[in-house]
């Protein structure tokens, strides 16, 4: 009877200890498909939700900030910039900027973020911040550069320059950033047309999925 006990307890722990890092695993795992928008949010209805909240707080639509992140990490969360070489480029040191997760974010943008927003617990591998420093900036370049919010291309220019370099237009040098730009518009366009589809599925609450 106390080996068999024994037996029980030493599962029971196992499980303890694997299903948080197996749920885990699931919550930052890219979408399966991440070329179809509503496939991300069937997949991962939270990030709807958390879309659908960055829309209502800072009048952003939802596929420009999804089509600029994919740009970015391709939905993964703790994604880093490419490493810094140096001797000749040999050697890896450190990396070229501080962007991380998500968004990409880097540390002092995001530092400024956390300030005016109050979210102090804000992390840039969280989702929900994510697109919320997402949404935000988005909102900014809206008003200190007067660029539409639906405006993926030029959106994006000022998320990678800045607002100040997108004043100087500093993109005009850098004929692979546009091209990028381009990328990310034409993808925005192609996730508006997929979320008209399901939006108004994704909008029932669970109570109604139940019986659709």
């Amino acid at each position: 009877m106390l080996k068999k006990f024994k037996r029980v307890s030493i599962f029971l722990s196992g499980c303890v200890v694997f299903l948080p890092a197996l749920l885990s695993g699931c919550a930052t795992s890219p979408p399966r498909d991440s070329s179809n928008l509503c496939e991300i949010f069937y997949e991962k209805e939270d990030w709807y939700d958390a879309a659908a909240d960055v829309r209502d707080k800072w009048g952003v639509p939802i596929h420009v900030p999804m089509a600029m992140m994919y740009q970015e990490s391709s939905f993964h969360h703790d994604a880093l910039p490419p490493r810094d070489y140096v001797f000749f480029g040999l050697i890896p040191w450190g990396r070229v900027s501080s962007a991380y997760g998500y968004s990409q974010a880097k540390t002092p943008t995001w530092s400024d973020y956390v300030r005016e927003t109050g979210n102090s617990w804000a992390d840039r591998d969280d989702f929900d911040d994510a697109i919320d420093f997402m949404g935000w900036f988005i909102y900014k370049s809206h008003k200190i550069n007067g660029v539409s919010k639906w405006d993926a291309y030029a959106q994006y220019l000022n998320y990678h320059e800045g607002w100040g370099g997108y004043r100087r237009q500093t993109y005009n040098q850098k004929p692979w950033l546009k091209n990028v730009a381009s990328k990310v518009k034409a993808r925005s366009l192609r996730y508006a047309t997929q979320l008209k589809s399901c939006e108004e599925d994704l909008n029932k609450n669970w109570f109604w999925k139940l019986f659709s």
